[in-house]
């Protein structure tokens, strides 16, 4: 287990989709401690795999008041998403300095591979529901800014330039 250094934008990793896992191994498993530790250190409510170069269908979500309650997916793929939007202030270690205010489904049912190579699924809401969705957005190449309008998303990108 460690703390692993996140991609910076704009590395093309950022933006490639992940390749589908076939069976949890104990690569898969070390890959999710990684996750699960780089979030942890940040801290964070999420992460995808691909934010630490690994480009594999793997996510972790701790959204809890209590630490430690990490769910791992690998696959995960979003089923049902509600009408009702929330938003929240989001923002990624692979773009350090700026964050926006997105808005998203508020709650989400979600499918995906278990720890135990079991097809599970649960249904998340608020604060859960808007972390998977923006860990599944960058396992799918996507930033949390690409919900922005062109002219918004350019400003933050620029402001996060001259932070570097």
């Amino acid at each position: 287990m460690t703390v692993r250094k996140c991609l910076q934008w704009p590395d093309k990793r950022l933006r490639t989709p992940a390749a589908p896992i076939s069976e949890i191994t104990d690569d898969v498993r070390r890959i999710w401690d990684d996750l699960v530790d780089t979030m942890e250190a940040m801290p964070g409510v999420g992460m995808g795999a691909n934010q630490i170069g690994e480009m594999h269908r793997l996510i972790v979500v701790d959204a809890s008041d209590t630490r430690g309650a990490a769910v791992r997916m690998a696959n995960p793929e979003i089923l049902h998403a509600s009408i009702e939007d929330r938003e929240h202030e989001e923002a990624s270690p692979n773009l350090p300095g700026v964050s926006a205010k997105i808005k998203r489904p508020r709650a989400v049912t979600v499918r995906f591979l278990n720890e135990d190579g079991m097809i599970d699924r649960r249904d998340y809401v608020g604060l859960w529901a808007t972390s998977v969705q923006h860990q599944i957005d960058h396992i799918n190449g996507k930033m949390f800014f690409d919900h922005l309008s062109k002219t918004k998303r350019d400003m933050l990108i620029k402001k996060a330039r001259k932070l570097r």
